[in-house]
């Protein structure tokens, strides 16, 4: 099966480009999550504009060329390092702003939407950090493995998050591989990063987009990852799926659309709140 994985390759002067995964065109084989752009940007990008019913991520990779300055409407400001993880769950609803922190360097990194539990999807909106030091690594022959959520093997995330997911940064020396096991009852999937990575002997990389997201759901629950022709980058994602209606509107997505409706009418109203004025 294919992805609906598409890349936005940059033109000259370009802000962002991103190799992005959609849930509403194959949601089965990555729910609980609802997105993820690889993303690369060089320059604001997004205005303030609200979230509900899900929670907004980021993580930046390790080589990103500097940070985010991150704010919300609760009153946070934090700056995102390369190598760290900030979790947004937009809950009832909230307004929030991401944008480089330095000029003219580029971010690297992962913008990751996942959806809340409906029960949760009306609570009070908070946000959580992972410092890139606090990330748990494993490292196997040729094999480096960042774990900032979720956990494998003897690595833990120190977060506690309100959806089920696992989130492994994988980067393989050439000829190098890695078997890893899918937690049970977890859907899985790989997105390239850089170089070809095989998966469960099938290539993949940024040439052509597309992720394996049709990965085994058998007993063993077993997935390899192969670097054959040179150094490769790759994430695999994984989380216990909802399996409830999504109703979007722009970046709200709820259970129903009478709470998709009753999110609109708040933000309209004010009710998510503002940021504070930028230093």
């Amino acid at each position: 099966m294919s992805s609906s994985a598409r890349l936005q390759r940059m033109n000259h002067g370009s802000q962002f480009r991103a190799f992005s995964l959609r849930g509403d065109q194959y949601s089965k084989p990555i729910d609980p999550l609802l997105g993820v752009d690889h993303a690369w940007i060089s320059g604001p990008t997004f205005p303030p504009h609200p979230h509900a019913g899900f929670s907004a991520v980021s993580y930046l990779f390790p080589d990103s060329e500097t940070g985010i300055d991150n704010r919300d409407s609760l009153g946070n400001r934090n700056l995102i390092q390369p190598g760290g993880l900030h979790w947004t769950a937009a809950g009832q609803g909230i307004v929030h702003e991401e944008v480089p922190a330095e000029p003219g360097k580029t971010v690297h990194m992962l913008q990751i939407f996942i959806n809340l539990p409906e029960q949760k999807q009306d609570e009070a909106p908070f946000a959580l950090s992972l410092e890139a030091q606090d990330v748990p690594v494993i490292y196997r022959s040729g094999a480096k493995i960042r774990v900032p959520l979720g956990s494998f093997e003897e690595a833990v995330s120190p977060l506690t998050v309100p959806t089920e997911v696992r989130l492994l940064d994988i980067s393989l020396e050439a000829g190098s591989e890695v078997a890893i096991s899918v937690p049970e009852g977890h859907i899985a999937f790989v997105m390239p990063i850089d170089g070809e990575i095989s998966v469960d002997g099938q290539p993949f990389d940024l040439a052509e987009p597309k992720a394996a997201v049709d990965l085994p759901q058998s007993a063993d629950r077993i997935v390899t990852l192969a670097a054959k022709k040179g150094n490769a980058k790759a994430v695999m994602f994984s989380g216990v799926p909802l399996n409830q209606p999504v109703f979007w509107q722009g970046p709200m997505a709820l259970a129903s659309a009478d709470a998709l409706a009753k999110a609109v009418s708040g933000y309209q109203r004010g009710a998510f709140g503002r940021l504070q004025a930028a230093n």
